[in-house]
C-alpha cells in the first residue's frame, strides 16, 4: 500500500495505457471479427451441415485473437517494466516521471515479452496435465519478471530456488495477489459479459449500440484495473523482500539494478 500511495500518480497512467486500453482494442477487435452470429442464421436454415467457409472463419478469427493477445503481450511487458522502475525509483527517493518510465519499459519489453511467453506455456502446460502442477508452476515462476527487470539471468531457476527457499512465505505473498487478481478480473469479466448480452449478437452493426457496447466494455477493462495494480505492486515488493532475506539490500541497489 505505501509503494502504491507514492507511485499511483504514475502507475496509474501506465497502467491504463499498457493494460487497459490494450485490453479494450482486443475486445472491440474480437467483437467486430467474430463470426459466430453469421453461422447461427446459416445454421438456421440448415441445421445438419456446417455454415459454408466455417473452418477457414474459424481459423481466421482464432488467428487474429491469437495475434492481437501477442501483441497485448508486448504492450503489457512494456507496462510492467515501467512500472517496476517507478516503483524501485520512488522506493530509493530518486525521481521519476512517466517519459523515463515508459522509455525504460521498451527498452526492457521485448526481453520480458519473450521470457513472459516462456513462462505461460510452462503453466499452461502444467495446467493440462492436473490442476496442482499447473499451480505450481505458477508459483514458481512468480518471481521470473521481477528476477529478469533486476538481475537479467536465469529467472526461471532463480524463481524457482526463491519458491524453495521460503516456500510458506512466498506462497502466502503470492496467494494475496493471485486472489485480488482473480475476483477483480471475474467481477469485469461479469460485467463485460452481462452489459453486451442486452445488444444481440451483432452489437457493432448500429451507432447506438456500438457505442452502448464500447461503454460497457471500457467499464469492465476500468473494473480490472486494481487488479493490475495489485499483481504489479505485489510482485514487485515481494521480489524486493526475497532479496532482503538472502542478504543485505537496500533500495537504491535495487533501483540502480534496473538500469
Amino acid at each position: 500500500m505505501d509503494a502504491f500511495r507514492r507511485g499511483w500518480r504514475l502507475l496509474l497512467p501506465i497502467l491504463l495505457l499498457t493494460q487497459v486500453l490494450p485490453a479494450v482494442v482486443l475486445s472491440v477487435l474480437g467483437l467486430a471479427v467474430d463470426p459466430s452470429a453469421r453461422w447461427e442464421a446459416q445454421l438456421a436454415a440448415d441445421a445438419d451441415e456446417l455454415p459454408p467457409g466455417f473452418l477457414v472463419d474459424l481459423a481466421g478469427f482464432l488467428g487474429l485473437l491469437l495475434g492481437g493477445s501477442l501483441l497485448l503481450g508486448l504492450v503489457q511487458c512494456l507496462g510492467w517494466a515501467a512500472g517496476t522502475w517507478v516503483i524501485a525509483r520512488q522506493a530509493a527517493g530518486a525521481p521519476a516521471d512517466l517519459g523515463a518510465a515508459l522509455r525504460y519499459g521498451l527498452r526492457r519489453a521485448v526481453g520480458l515479452w519473450g521470457w513472459t511467453l516462456l513462462f505461460t506455456l510452462i503453466i499452461t502446460v502444467g495446467f493440462c496435465f492436473c490442476l496442482l502442477p499447473g499451480i505450481y508452476a505458477a508459483s514458481a515462476l512468480a518471481m521470473a519478471g521481477p528476477v529478469y527487470l533486476f538481475e537479467r539471468r536465469d529467472p526461471i531457476g532463480r524463481s524457482h530456488r526463491m519458491l524453495r527457499d521460503r516456500l510458506g512465505l512466498l506462497l502466502g505473498r503470492v496467494a494475496l495477489v493471485l486472489a485480488a487478481v482473480v475476483v477483480v478480473s471475474v467481477i469485469g469479466t461479469m460485467v463485460e459479459s452481462l452489459g453486451i448480452a442486452p445488444f444481440g449478437t451483432t452489437p457493432l452493426d448500429s451507432p447506438g449500440s456500438t457505442v452502448g457496447v464500447l461503454l460497457v466494455i471500457g467499464l469492465a477493462a476500468l473494473l480490472a484495473l486494481p487488479a493490475h495494480a495489485a499483481q504489479l505492486v505485489g510482485l514487485v515488493v515481494t521480489y524486493a523482500e526475497q532479496r532482503a532475506h538472502e542478504g543485505p539490500v537496500n533500495s537504491a541497489q535495487l533501483a540502480a539494478e534496473l538500469d
